[in-house]
């Protein structure tokens, strides 16, 4: 799958003033952005899923796959930055934990995963 240009917009995703969270999951640790950026989860039972971000924080990451998740499970995924943002070809592998799976009108999946560990991977291909 070839993305032909990242959708990068750093407003950060927040409340309205005054509105009260209602539950504890719904409390953020870190400021999220709205940012579409290629991301490809890496299963080694299936085929790697090649999707994008919906939203990222330096703690995690939110997108939507049609593929089934479990919250409290393990997952290891590569988060491609744009080019023309970055000047290379810059991958972040992370490993994390899926904390949410919501489900959606459309067949696919919200999965919110944090963020534990991450490292900058060389250019080329990342296995």
């Amino acid at each position: 799958m070839q993305f032909a240009q990242a959708d990068v917009n750093f407003q950060p995703v927040h409340s309205s003033p005054g509105e009260k969270m209602s539950t504890g999951a719904e409390r953020r640790e870190a400021r999220r952005f709205t940012m579409s950026l290629p991301l490809r989860v890496l299963d080694g039972s299936r085929s790697d899923i090649q999707t994008e971000t919906r939203d990222v924080s330096y703690r995690g990451l939110y997108f939507l796959a049609e593929n089934e998740f479990e919250a409290g499970n393990t997952i290891n995924f590569v988060i491609s930055l744009p080019e023309d943002v970055t000047g290379g070809d810059v991958k972040i592998r992370c490993q994390g934990e899926v904390v949410r799976v919501d489900s959606a009108v459309d067949g696919r999946r919200g999965v919110a995963a944090k963020i534990e560990h991450y490292e900058f991977v060389p250019t080329g291909p990342v296995t």
